[in-house]
């Protein structure tokens, strides 16, 4: 007996969740009005194996990162029914939005790595 094929193939979840963050980001850039969400990146998507469900993980230029999320989350009904008329796939995921704070910590890295560089160069003088 062969061995069974995959359904689909392995890249696919990363490719549904790739073109869920580009239209997303349209989405949320033209369609949400609401004025709690303000500069938004999208930096990733994790999409479940179903396809069920999807993380959607941001950063901010500006604003309130928790006033944001829960103005994201309630408008993810809204955003949702956006990609069912965008995506051609059986199941559009329900979204989650959350807040991430890797930009954030980059930057502060990157001055304490300045800052030790700084005061470096100062005792080697």
């Amino acid at each position: 007996m062969a061995a069974r094929k995959p359904s689909s193939s392995p890249n696919r979840g990363y490719r549904v969740a790739d073109q869920i963050q580009r239209d997303l980001a349209e989405l949320i850039a033209r369609e949400v009005k609401d004025p709690r969400v303000g500069m938004v990146t999208l930096n990733a998507v994790e999409v479940t194996p179903d396809y069920a469900h999807a993380k959607v993980f941001f950063s901010l230029l500006a604003g309130d990162a928790q006033e944001t999320t829960e103005a994201l989350n309630a408008a993810a009904g809204f955003l949702r029914n956006g990609l069912f008329k965008r995506l051609h796939i059986h199941t559009v995921p329900t979204l989650h939005f959350v807040f991430d704070r890797t930009t954030e910590r980059a930057a502060d890295m990157n001055a304490l790595i300045a800052k030790a560089v700084a005061s470096r160069s100062k005792d080697g003088d």
